[in-house]
């Protein structure tokens, strides 16, 4: 305590936090705390600086001890709830703004002290609101705080994250590109989207202004967003966007969500972050459900057990009932399948009482004309009909791997009242209908997925585009041959050709054979079929007798 009170190295800590060299602060008050582990003054230092560093769980560490340390000082208690809740501990920093929410709290006196139409009164009781999933009344306490204070990076995130957690995802978008946009604008010197254009930059580092314009927020919320419409390219880019830091300056959320968007083509490094994050005093409330299903898609059920047994403190702070209940029937099919799937069939029998109920809320708020009702149930029905169809997958697929395709039929068809509008569920329905060779069936459920994509034929998965022709070969409608069909198999012939004779790929005997078979076919059908649709107002046409994919396919 006496070394903290030396003029001298006071002013140097000061100085230091003035320039926002947080880091060299941090390490000459780390050295400090290490003679005097209780300094209320080196603590409180620390802390100021772990925030401004966005290091927000090393923050809140320091703000536990404070509030451990001086119980009596309500300050610290706010700046613990604040820096849980920065740094995606949502579970905890609700629990700690509760403690604050009593009559002799600070947070409460000081709402209480402020006139109900200042802008920190509106905006402070906008993030209780919120805490307290009511996010409407805080959508609507932080438009109303934005009315008078104009534009803060931290008010339209706070919007943002409403209109997210209330899935209008249009409106959250609005408010991101405007702190992205702003943010670019004012200060260049943050490099924002330069990572992507491929230019090698240096780390802008935790820096006081890249806090407070919201950036690394709005593009976190950004990504979170892009996955949520399973665009996972624009996800990827939303992190890659961001400003450019070095990965041990990466928040705890911005290195969750480049491990779980990273997954397919970087399986190691994504579990090694989300179980660095796991280790950490605070994490993103998902890292622990995340890291469990991600163990369980690649097979690692071994790694999933083990994880969930070290963790069992962490299960009913984290995981849902829904979410216990499905990861418990997922690793008992390992060991118990039939078990497992009596688990999931009486999972998926609540699951129905509770579509039901919902279906009928939705209905009586059609006819009463509740536009507000109607949107709300039909959310809720949305969220109760994925888990569903998570669980019925998971319960059909313990049959599909016994090549019990008959079984895995019946499961299906027990769904069509739920499922029959659901792309999952059809895809699927194919797949097992293919699987019995019932091709004109599985015709039936794979057509509508292939015209529903026509115009981008090549987003459709490879599986459904050959299995669907297998199932035209197998039930001879060989002439189902159209100019389009034609187009895109004949770009991957020419594809295939020139990378043969490139020798870049070698092709055996046999599949030559059927690629030869497959043009010969296309030249007995495609006598009548143009090759090319033409426009009408051209002045030059393609030779009557070449226009025909009879011909290309001979040539």
């Amino acid at each position: 305590m006496t070394a903290i009170k030396d003029g001298e190295y006071t002013a140097t800590i000061y100085k230091l936090i003035q320039e926002s060299q947080y880091v060299d602060a941090i390490h000459i008050l780390n050295g400090q705390l290490q003679k005097h582990t209780k300094s209320r003054a080196a603590l409180s230092l620390l802390a100021y600086c772990y925030y401004h560093l966005q290091d927000f769980s090393s923050a809140a560490e320091c703000y536990e001890q404070l509030t451990a340390l001086h119980p009596e000082v309500e300050d610290y208690k706010l700046y613990y709830a604040q820096s849980l809740y920065k740094s995606g501990a949502y579970p905890e920093a609700s629990k700690a703004s509760f403690a604050l929410d009593t009559p002799n709290t600070h947070t409460k006196s000081l709402l209480e002290q402020l006139p109900q139409d200042d802008p920190d009164y509106i905006f402070n009781s906008g993030c209780l609101l919120y805490n307290d999933g009511k996010y409407e009344e805080a959508c609507k306490k932080f438009t109303s705080a934005m009315q008078v204070l104009g534009y803060v990076p931290a008010l339209s995130y706070n919007l943002a994250l409403c209109y997210y957690s209330l899935k209008n995802y249009n409106q959250a978008v609005k408010y991101i590109s405007e702190i992205i946009e702003r943010g670019i604008r004012e200060h260049p010197e943050l490099s924002v989207g330069m990572t992507t254009e491929g230019i090698d930059y240096h780390s802008v580092g935790n820096t006081l202004v890249l806090h407070q314009t919201a950036l690394v927020e709005a593009f976190n919320l950004k990504a979170a967003i892009e996955y949520q419409l399973k665009n996972l390219k624009g996800a990827q880019e939303a992190l890659t966007d961001m400003p450019p830091r070095s990965e041990e300056e990466l928040d705890p959320v911005t290195l969750h969500n480049q491990a779980l968007l990273h997954m397919d083509s970087k399986p190691s490094e994504g579990f090694e972050k989300l179980a660095f994050l796991l280790q950490q005093p605070s994490f993103p409330p998902v890292t622990f459900g995340n890291l469990l299903l991600l163990y369980c898609k690649h097979e690692y059920f071994d790694l999933a057990a083990d994880v969930l047994a070290e963790n069992a403190h962490l299960t009913y702070k984290f995981l849902s009932p829904y979410m216990y209940e499905f990861l418990d029937a997922l690793l008992t099919c390992q060991t118990a399948p039939e078990e497992a799937f009596r688990k999931f069939d009486e999972m998926n029998g609540k699951l129905t009482e509770q579509l039901r109920k919902l279906a009928k809320q939705l209905q009586e708020a059609r006819l009463a004309r509740d536009d507000e009702g109607q949107k709300r149930a039909l959310q809720e029905y949305d969220q109760m009909l994925e888990k569903y169809i998570v669980v019925l997958m998971a319960q059909a697929k313990i049959y599909w791997n016994r090549e019990n395709f008959q079984m895995v039929e019946k499961i299906f068809h027990k769904s069509v009242e739920v499922c029959n509008e659901d792309d999952t569920w059809k895809l699927n329905v194919a797949h097992v209908l293919f699987m019995q060779n019932k091709y004109k069936e599985a015709i039936g459920f794979y057509e509508p997925i292939v015209k529903k994509h026509y115009d981008s034929i090549l987003n459709v998965s490879a599986v459904v585009l050959a299995n669907l022709c297998v199932s035209y070969i197998m039930t001879s409608q060989n002439e189902e041959l159209g100019t389009d069909t034609w187009f895109y198999a004949k770009r991957c012939f020419l594809s295939l050709l020139e990378n043969m004779s490139k020798h870049m790929v070698m092709l055996r005997d046999a599949v030559v054979q059927e690629c030869v078979q497959f043009l010969q076919h296309c030249e007995v059908y495609g006598k009548e079929v143009p090759a090319i649709i033409e426009a009408p107002l051209e002045e030059t046409h393609v030779h009557i007798g070449k226009n025909t994919v009879t011909y290309e396919a001979r040539f």
